[in-house]
């Protein structure tokens, strides 16, 4: 069954399959052929669903859209992506319907047209495992998109992997409310469970109004998993009471660092037995590895043991030979660049051989993440290479800052970024949301962080922000960050320190 909690939609498997007949059928009338490419400029709706299916049957190459992406972007992706057919749920800027039109993409807008069921049933093309299936653009919108290609068969491997190290039973009805343009949201949190027969419940999302909901929605659908990104349990801890029916058997967080500390209040929260951490991106058609092991505690960073395929962390970012892995390989509590070997990979960037030969090494992908494993093999992510701080040659990770400054009791949000120093070249800043940024909180804050981090992970520039935004996929853009803050004027935090002393 697919679910609409807000809208009260349901559509049960038959329901599905004649909206899917009908969409193939008005697919094949239009000349869409195997191999083409279609946008899909809306989600989070039974709708999505429909089209993708009806996509997959015709032969072709689904490609999620960001409904928040402006006219200018998409038609940068639809200059190299090329669909053959933009499909809109209404909504549709004039200025995006010319520049459609300029490059000969058909549009179609669903809320506009009327619907007949076929008089006799069209016969699908169907399509090949080594097809073309999804692409998810995931940055370059603006320039030169990087479009990762997913095939059927990469799609079903990661599918078979969950299946064989997370079985369905906790799955039974699952609630998505992360973007379907997201691979966490699309691939793992919704086609995984769906596809295998579970009822797949939709919300709109990152709304606030919707989150702070949350709990009751949980009960009145008894949602039994729930997955989503650390910036939404900061979220729904500050403004959702909790559920209380016990439904939820299973809680995901994943595509961003999480720390012990929210780890904890999201156990707290959901009344779930089972809270793991984890790991994917969408290279790897998201999950990849996740705290499916006996007897851990919540720790900083700790994700646990693959789910199929295999992980290595090397000392190296060049391509290593099976037989001289082991020189190059971290000791255990020894960090490193995260290598994964999978048959869930991409296929590669679209049309950017140049980007897929960076990262694709003898059958092994370099994810860009730091981590390491400890003595018990388990693997935890430190955060991304990009986003590491070099202060005068001492590697600070950004990850590791925040989980300290999330700890203190009146921060709601966190951001640890570089800036530049002219004499150790990078530094350590940060932002914050409080609840109370008053002198007394903030010195509060400063001792606090002085007290848990080592003096080389103390921010030496501090701003208080009312909100850190996030993308789309509820992840923060650190350099983003980096920049708003370099037009503010910091918080002279050892001043006020000073004079919390003097007092």
């Amino acid at each position: 069954m697919l679910s609409e909690p807000i809208s009260g939609r349901r559509w049960t498997r038959r329901d599905v399959a004649a909206r899917v007949q009908i969409r193939i059928a008005e697919y094949i009338d239009q000349g869409f052929a195997p191999g083409d490419r279609a946008f899909i400029h809306f989600g989070n709706c039974n709708e999505f669903f429909v089209e993708l299916l009806a996509i997959w049957a015709v032969g072709g190459c689904a490609v999620p859209v960001d409904p928040r992406f402006t006219p200018f972007e998409i038609k940068t992706l639809a200059d190299w992506g090329r669909p053959r057919v933009s499909v809109w749920l209404g909504g549709i800027d004039p200025e995006v319907g010319d520049a459609m039109q300029s490059l000969s993409i058909r549009v179609a807008n669903l809320a506009e047209r009327q619907v007949s069921k076929p008089r006799t049933r069209r016969p699908a093309p169907g399509f090949r495992l080594d097809d073309d299936a999804l692409i998810l653009f995931t940055s370059g919108t603006t320039g030169q998109p990087k479009g990762v290609v997913h095939t059927h068969r990469s799609l079903l491997a990661r599918w078979t992997h969950l299946r064989d190290h997370l079985g369905l039973a906790s799955f039974e009805r699952t609630l998505c409310l992360l973007p379907t343009h997201f691979g966490h949201g699309l691939i793992c949190n919704s086609l995984f469970p769906w596809l295998n027969g579970c009822d797949l419940h939709l919300l709109p999302s990152f709304k606030p109004e919707i989150v702070a909901d949350l709990g009751r929605i949980i009960d009145e659908n008894d949602i039994t998993f729930i997955s989503s990104v650390p910036a939404l349990w900061r979220l729904a801890k500050r403004i959702s009471g909790p559920p209380t029916s016990r439904s939820l058997r299973r809680v995901f967080i994943g595509s961003a660092p999480l720390s012990a500390s929210l780890w904890n209040t999201v156990l707290e929260w959901s009344g779930a037995d089972a809270v793991f951490n984890s790991y994917g991106i969408t290279e790897t058609a998201s999950w990849l590895a996740g705290t499916t092991v006996p007897n851990f505690a919540p720790e900083d960073g700790l994700i646990g043991v693959p789910w199929g395929g295999s992980i290595r962390i090397l000392r190296t970012k060049e391509p290593i030979a099976a037989e001289g892995a082991n020189d190059a390989a971290c000791k255990r509590g020894e960090s490193g660049y995260i290598w994964v070997q999978t048959p869930a990979l991409m296929r590669g960037y679209l049309d950017r051989d140049d980007l897929t030969a960076q990262v694709v090494r003898q059958g092994w992908f370099l994810t860009g993440d730091i981590g390491m494993f400890d003595e018990r093999g388990w693997l935890y992510l430190k955060g991304r290479e990009r986003e590491e701080i070099n202060k005068g040659g001492m590697k600070v990770y950004p990850a590791d800052v925040d989980s300290v400054i999330e700890r203190y009791e009146n921060t709601m949000d966190v951001c640890t970024f570089a800036y530049a120093d002219s004499l150790l070249g990078e530094d350590v800043g940060v932002a914050v949301v409080l609840n109370d940024s008053s002198d007394a909180s903030l010195q509060g804050l400063f001792q606090w962080a002085v007290r848990h981090l080592a003096s080389h992970q103390l921010p030496q520039r501090w701003y208080v922000l009312t909100e850190i935004s996030r993308t789309s996929r509820g992840k923060v853009n650190r350099s983003s960050v980096a920049e708003i803050c370099s037009r503010l004027k910091p918080v002279n935090m050892a001043a006020l320190a000073r004079s919390g002393a003097d007092a």
